[in-house]
């Protein structure tokens, strides 16, 4: 029986900006951009006890919550305080899947630290991140990846989730569908609509009914209701795409408007593929995110970031507008999956 840990920092990119400046440690604070289109990055806890979420737009986090200080974020510090953090987990296990800056899945199965136990390996790890770092995280501690990161949740903040073997079927039995990830709110509306609200739900139905509301999804779905996760830690992950886009300042309509954005972002999108070393492309995309906050992507098959390809999707991404104003432009970069890149080198160097 394996045993994963997921760590979970709590509010991390605020919790860095109350440590570092007292004066904001007992106001409703966000880091994100202040502008009329801005979206939060993330909030403290004051803040969120008026409703004030990560990724809400910041003209509608300031009705909620009209004392709320936005400040813009600092990466560079936060990339300093996770990689501290990454060397703690590096103590206790070499198995660590970060997710991003702020959480990652630890395997602790075979960890010789606090006598093999995965809960006192939990309980130091975040001792050490206050101790080191004056900042707190959240834990859980459960047999698979699954149920791990949704027991990281129930004690936020600063606290911890254990939940054993023998009592994953219960924990997971009342457990709401739009814990699981995956299902958004579109397809959890979709599930209501057919009498799923619980695992228990999905657990009395059957794989092939499930198939006809979420399609694919439907095995995984069935196996999460009943507690099943059964994915090894991704301990070499590998960037799959790059991407960049702009919230404009107010919407575009035209299609020379939307190309004069691409004329900006392209550049930019250059200088980051420069930073990524080793990486085939395989795929181009543009993304459009509409007045209504509809949004829709279209992507083509392609070996190089060519900028006259962008423009060749756009054409077809500005037809969904149907007179819809444009708030965001994006563009995306697809990479080969590792084995993949490995076989088109080896049939290269056959050649020669």
């Amino acid at each position: 029986m394996r045993k994963i840990i997921h760590i979970d920092m709590d509010c991390f990119y605020a919790a860095v900006e109350m440590r570092d400046f007292p004066k904001y440690r007992d106001i409703p604070l966000a880091v994100g951009g202040d502008g009329p289109r801005s979206v939060l990055c993330t909030c403290n806890y004051q803040a969120r006890k008026y409703g004030v979420r990560s990724a809400m737009p910041a003209s509608k986090a300031k009705l909620l919550c009209p004392e709320l200080t936005i400040v813009h974020g600092r990466m560079s510090v936060y990339k300093e305080v996770s990689a501290h953090i990454r060397e703690i987990f590096s103590r206790y296990t070499h198995l660590i899947e970060p997710l991003s800056l702020d959480e990652a899945f630890l395997d602790v199965t075979d960890s010789v630290q606090c006598h093999g136990s995965a809960t006192l390996i939990a309980e130091k790890i975040r001792s050490d991140i206050y101790n080191e770092l004056n900042l707190t995280a959240s834990a859980g501690v459960a047999p698979n990846k699954f149920i791990a990161k949704i027991a990281s949740d129930e004690n936020k903040p600063n606290g911890q989730c254990i939940v054993p073997p023998d009592q994953v079927s219960q924990f997971v039995e009342q457990l709401s569908l739009k814990k699981i990830p995956g299902i958004g709110p579109k397809t959890f509306q979709k599930l209501q609509s057919f009498g799923f609200t619980t695992c228990a739900d999905v657990r009395a139905s059957s794989i092939n009914h499930l198939a006809t509301i979420v399609g694919k999804f439907a095995t995984s779905l069935y196996q999460k209701s009943h507690g099943i996760d059964n994915r090894e830690l991704e301990v070499s992950r590998q960037r799959k795409s790059l991407a960049i886009e702009t919230t404009l300042m107010t919407d575009v309509y035209s299609e020379a408007e939307c190309l004069r954005v691409i004329e900006k972002l392209y550049p930019k999108l250059v200088e980051r593929l420069a930073k990524v070393e080793g990486r085939q492309i395989v795929r181009q995309g543009i993304k459009l995110k509409f007045n209504d906050f509809n949004q829709t992507t279209v992507e083509q098959q392609s070996l190089a970031a060519e900028e006259n390809t962008f423009h060749r999707l756009l054409l077809k991404a500005h037809e969904r507008s149907k007179g819809r104003g444009i708030r965001l432009v994006g563009l995306t970069l697809g990479f080969a999956e590792p084995s993949i890149e490995k076989n088109t080198q080896c049939k290269q160097l056959s050649l020669l």
